[in-house]
């Protein structure tokens, strides 16, 4: 099995359930935008992909309107948003495993790189990343295949082969299969087994466990 040497990991839906903090704040957006939304369940489709595609997606908004609502939207997520969110169990566990075994764990995530560094820091799991790459606060970089190929040119001392993502959305999938390195959908975040597979990753699988298999036996010559 190939030896991998540089993971990368999403952050929403992947290390940490964000569910409460992202569809409050949607919904909070969407309330000053003159909708009401009760069920934030309906609201889970935006965690993972970048808000930009979401608005405009879900709610049809132009492009002013989509800048409105996520502006509105970080309004409450900086405030609240962001800390109403828990590690996914055993997440802490994983990653010092893999820092042990000498891995370069770096996260890849659409939501913008100064909340991420703060969230991985509220949970104590910033020192397990050497670094953080999401999208910039002007809504630039937001697509997953601008973030994986910013921490390839970052990281051009290895190959493709070296690297793997690991997501629970088609996002990530696709940016891993545009960019030309391995995956592994996560079934346990907010993305369905069908929407994963449909994607073409290498590995799909349903537990934190299952991670540490792949990449635990990926060290074995």
């Amino acid at each position: 099995m190939e030896k991998y040497k540089v993971i990368l990991f999403d952050l929403d839906g992947t290390l940490s359930d964000s569910k409460m903090g992202i569809t409050k704040s949607v919904q909070y957006a969407l309330q000053k935008m003159g909708i009401d939304e009760p069920n934030i369940d309906k609201l889970e489709c935006f965690i993972g992909p970048p808000l930009q595609v979401s608005f405009a997606e879900y709610y049809d908004f132009d492009e002013e309107k989509v800048q409105k609502a996520i502006d509105f939207y970080r309004e409450r997520f900086k405030e609240k948003g962001m800390f109403e969110n828990e590690l996914y169990s055993n997440i802490p566990l994983l990653l010092k495993s893999l820092k042990e075994q000498q891995y370069t764990l770096v996260v890849a995530t659409s939501k913008p790189t100064v909340f991420s560094e703060q969230i991985l820091k509220y949970f104590h799991i910033d020192q397990y990343f050497e670094l953080v790459v999401g999208s910039n606060l002007d809504g630039t970089r937001t697509a997953k295949t601008e973030i994986i190929q910013y921490i390839l040119d970052k990281y051009n001392e290895y190959s493709l082969g070296d690297f793997i993502m690991i997501g629970d959305r088609k996002h990530d999938i696709i940016g891993a299969n545009n960019t030309g390195i391995d995956s592994i959908g996560v079934t346990y975040g907010y993305g369905s087994f069908e929407e994963l597979s449909d994607s073409h990753p290498t590995h799909i699988v349903n537990s934190i466990e299952e991670i540490k298999d792949i990449l635990i036996a990926s060290k074995v010559e």
